[in-house]
């Protein structure tokens, strides 16, 4: 059965529903009582669905995001002229900006960057209680934390982006609109803006941390499936008793990388080289218009870039 197996087919294992931890869990009535099965969901992941817990920070969280989205969204429907028509033709372009400069911290009409504040809170509410919700049900299962921080490092990036910059710059005008195009338009402003981010080393850290994330994940998922007919995928097992899985595993990484990452320590990589990648991004969006004005005279200054 496992040798038919290959980047395009998997076996589907289906059996009576798996509820989990329940002796000892303290929330365990939370969840819901009634699992089922997708087939579909099981292409790309467990065809089971459910048990969901969501408990008290997971309603704040969900409350939190479906308003940001709700008012996001109605203001898109208003700049359609609501009209179902231009909404979806337009949808990349609509926005929702921040307020103008002159209104600096303070709260701004409506129509005029006040939306935007209103979702930013509950944006921010929904981020929080997510986190909570992360952490608590970790420590509940017994589980490691790393998830909550690794979570909690994209919270730096969005709040050093929405919340952390525009405060020290006096002005939520600087903070990033919400819409497609919009973004990566504030992207290319911001740039220009301060002489080249390709120019600050913080933005070049979290660049080469993001290939670098992207490269070992990938890396690390090809050699899993290679070995997946060996039992490769029981990874936890194979770390405190190495298989053929394993040792073959490691033997290709020697013949064909100089060294071998083993079944814990690849996972370690990966897990702080994505992390790096939103703290280090943040880093350096922090101190852009803050500490540093102009990264290519900062660059230069500092013989990071050519007279």
């Amino acid at each position: 059965m496992a040798e038919y197996q290959n980047i395009f087919t998997q076996v589907q294992v289906q059996g009576p529903a798996e509820m989990g931890v329940i002796e000892g869990a303290r929330t365990a009535e939370q969840r819901t009582k009634n699992p089922g099965f997708s087939t579909l969901m099981g292409l790309i992941g467990n065809a089971q669905i459910g048990p969901v817990h969501l408990g008290s920070f997971g309603m704040i969280a969900v409350i939190g995001f479906g308003l940001w989205f709700f008012i996001i969204g109605m203001n898109f429907w208003a700049q359609a002229d609501y009209s179902i028509a231009i909404f979806f033709r337009d949808l990349f372009w609509f926005s929702l900006e921040p307020p103008a400069e002159e209104y600096g911290l303070g709260m701004a009409p409506l129509n005029e960057g006040g939306w935007w504040i209103i979702a930013s809170f509950f944006f921010a509410v929904g981020c929080v209680a997510w986190w909570v919700r992360t952490y608590r049900r970790a420590e509940e299962l017994g589980m490691g934390k790393h998830v909550a921080w690794a979570f909690l490092a994209l919270l730096w990036l969005i709040f050093v982006l929405n919340f952390f910059r525009p405060i020290l710059m006096g002005s939520w005008s600087v903070a990033v609109p919400y819409g497609i195009f919009s973004h990566l338009d504030w992207t290319n402003l911001f740039s220009i803006l301060h002489g080249n981010l390709f120019y600050n080393p913080f933005h070049a850290l979290s660049i080469a941390f993001l290939y670098g994330s992207a490269l070992l994940f990938a890396m690390h998922g090809a050699t899993i499936l290679s070995v997946s007919r060996f039992g490769g995928e029981r990874e936890i097992e194979q770390i405190v008793d190495r298989g053929t899985a394993s040792e073959r595993a490691a033997l290709f990484w020697r013949w064909t990388m100089g060294f071998n990452a083993t079944m814990e320590s690849i996972h370690r990589w990966a897990w702080w080289f994505a992390v790096l990648t939103p703290l280090t991004g943040g880093i350096g969006i922090l101190l852009s218009g803050t500490v540093v004005d102009n990264w290519f005279v900062w660059a230069q200054d500092h013989n990071y870039a050519p007279r």
